[in-house]
């Protein structure tokens, strides 16, 4: 029987040209301008989406791929997105907004009062997704980490942002006219904090939370990077195969995670990230899906040079007709995000360039379970049957945050998904928490 499920938008591209490399951006919106954001997250709060995560990175890579990420936009310019977060919650009511944050870039006091500070503004919709990137240190004079030893950090980091946060005991908050005492600072816990990291000094200079501390998500799939997500998350933002036994999986993992850290297994949402490709017909699937099985060398290197952006790595400069090797890769890169690369079956010291970009290249029908070019009733046939059989808690759409390409793809898909029972139709409560928590 279908049941609720949970949806969000990941913005892809992060805080940068929205667009570019597209007849899209042909619409002429200004992408450093938040009229084009508030536009697209309007839309998707009408489409009852919960949470839009933005993506982000702080450095424009190392000397080897710089070129690489501005030429065609892939990786930068980035803009803050922290500083976006405002201007998208004053535009909404109910969805929610994570910004990506670096834990290592923002020291424990400035960030966590900055996040307070959103957490008021937006009413308790905001979210952060911490990332753990290590290769942006040299901007900031700080030491380049090993893959474990920037999550150990980023424990700390975030461990820290609670407990000031939580400086502000029960009672601390007197807010009482008649008496004319705002707050009783005997209350204020005093705080030293010298760890392995970071040294700061509390009480947090902020207000407490109405509404519970702004929700955490992360995207790590090691398996370090998993068991950060059972101490620590509200949402794992999940990269895996998109089958039953892959689905059931995954969430075994963080469900297990969760457990080892004397949490439980509902308190995290997983929530599994859809790049489909809707399309109008099943015709017109069969058309797409012809045109890209026979790949020419440009339309590889451009898959490359998509790729490269996230693996920190210039694929575009290797030969096509050997393969990668195990050591191409730093520790620092993800290995959901390398996995993503090879695919499922794929193996990274055997297959060549080119059967691995091939892969990427070609597109397959989501009937034959073969790829995600679909019509928006098959795709909502797919999430419905996904939900049925492994008991998931939803998906992140990905891609873009620009008009043409939220309604591309959700102009067909929210009625068939609210026909099913699938999609919310209303929100039960006007915070993130509430929303996320509320089935």
């Amino acid at each position: 029987m279908a049941h609720l499920q949970h949806f969000g938008w990941f913005f892809g591209r992060g805080f940068g040209p929205q667009g570019w490399g597209k007849p899209d951006h042909g619409w002429n919106y200004r992408w450093q301008e938040p009229a084009l954001y508030q536009q697209s997250v309007r839309e998707l709060e009408q489409a009852g989406l919960d949470l839009l995560i933005i993506e982000d990175a702080l450095s424009l890579g190392s000397p080897e791929t710089l070129d690489l990420r501005v030429r065609a936009a892939y990786g930068g310019p980035k803009h803050d997105p922290l500083l976006l977060a405002p201007y998208l919650f004053g535009a909404t009511s109910q969805i929610g907004v994570a910004p990506t944050v670096n834990a290592g870039a923002y020291p424990p006091y400035l960030a966590a009062r900055q996040f307070a500070t959103l957490q008021h503004l937006s009413g308790s919709r905001f979210g952060v997704n911490v990332v753990t990137d290590v290769k942006s240190a040299r901007h900031f004079g700080l030491p380049e980490l090993s893959h474990d030893a920037a999550y150990d950090r980023a424990e700390e980091w975030l461990g820290s942002l609670r407990e000031l946060w939580h400086s502000w005991p029960d009672g601390a908050l007197v807010n009482d006219p008649a008496t004319g005492r705002f707050a009783d600072g005997t209350r204020l816990e005093a705080q030293h904090h010298e760890g392995e990291y970071f040294t700061f000094d509390g009480p947090l200079n902020a207000l407490p939370f109405d509404a519970g501390d702004p929700i955490i998500v992360s995207p790590g799939g090691s398996g370090r990077g998993l068991g950060f997500a059972g101490g620590n998350s509200d949402v794992q933002l999940a990269l895996a195969p998109l089958d039953a036994a892959s689905v059931r999986a995954y969430r075994a993992k963080i469900h297990d995670a969760a457990r080892a850290r004397g949490r439980r297994p509902g308190d995290i949402k997983v929530l599994f990230v859809l790049t489909p490709e809707i399309v109008g017909s099943e015709e017109e699937v069969d058309r797409v899906v012809a045109a890209s099985q026979h790949p020419t060398d440009l339309a590889l290197r451009h898959v490359l040079a998509a790729q490269s952006s996230d693996l920190e790595t210039d694929l575009t400069v290797l030969d096509l007709d050997r393969p990668i090797g195990p050591g191409v890769f730093g520790d620092h890169v993800s290995q959901g995000t390398i996995n993503n690369l090879v695919g499922a079956g794929g193996d990274l010291a055997t297959d060549t360039l080119r059967q691995i970009a091939s892969r990427k290249a070609r597109k397959g029908r989501l009937v034959d379970r073969a790829g995600y070019v679909t019509t928006a009733s098959q795709l909502a046939d797919f999430i419905e049957e996904l939900g049925e059989t492994t008991d998931n808690d939803g998906f992140i759409f990905n891609g873009d945050l620009h008009p043409v390409t939220v309604h591309r793809m959700l102009d067909q898909l929210v009625p068939e998904l609210r026909a099913r029972g699938i999609l919310r139709d209303s929100f039960g409560s006007s915070t993130l928490r509430g929303n996320l928590f509320d089935f």
